[in-house]
């Protein structure tokens, strides 16, 4: 695992309907029908070198959603060229991409070195690994949950908070509805990476635009 995968994902051409999030580079395509979504899915499934790579494809009435990884860290070179093939079916399908339409939720439990329990989190939710410090839906339904280490010289303040992960050109847009909705903004130290955001009560989420809009990572 590496940064290498993903930040040339970024940089490439021909990948623009893409959104690249926490779980990797995810794409939506609406259509009319499920019907529709079905032969879509039915094309994408026969495009080249695509089996056995984990691509995971959720249908619906409204649109195709395709997820290439479970995890931004397995992104490699091949994944640019299995993107633009199911850009072109989608287009010889009559979809069409929505970027807006995509995001990521993911719950991050904070603790110290020796609390972090990911199993105790894997089991009680039915969860699988992906990597060390997380677990995820099996059905690719749910949001992952990922252990957040606390430096020790940190006090633990809130144990738990919320990333949601969106397109880039969508951040703003989200942060203002937030605003709008009663929420503060109480951390812009991160940006473009991501703002933190809270509740009257004080419980955080953070509004992420990493990697798919930091500026650093362009």
């Amino acid at each position: 695992m590496s940064e290498r995968g993903w930040h040339e994902f970024l940089a490439a051409a021909g990948v623009e309907d893409w959104v690249v999030l926490h779980g990797g580079a995810t794409a939506a395509f609406r259509v009319g029908s499920l019907g529709h979504a079905a032969s879509m899915a039915a094309a994408v499934a026969k495009v080249p070198a695509i089996a056995g790579t984990g691509v995971l494809l959720t249908l619906s009435e409204e649109r195709v959603t395709i997820r290439l990884t479970r995890d931004v860290w397995s992104l490699e070179s091949s994944h640019v060229a299995l993107a633009r093939a199911v850009s072109a079916v989608a287009r010889e399908q009559g979809a069409v991409p929505d970027r807006a339409a995509v995001q990521e939720v993911q719950l991050a439990v904070a603790a110290r070195r020796d609390a972090i329990d990911v199993d105790f989190w894997r089991a009680a939710l039915g969860y699988v690994p992906m990597a060390d410090d997380n677990a995820i839906d099996p059905l690719g339904h749910g949001s992952t949950v990922w252990m957040q280490e606390l430096d020790q010289s940190k006090p633990l303040r809130h144990a738990m908070h919320v990333d949601v992960s969106v397109a880039s050109e969508h951040v703003a847009a989200r942060l203002e509805a937030a605003v709008a909705a009663g929420g503060r903004i109480v951390d812009d130290s991160h940006a473009p990476s991501h703002w933190t955001l809270s509740d009257r009560a004080g419980n955080r989420v953070c509004i992420c635009a990493w990697p798919d809009g930091s500026a650093s990572e362009r």
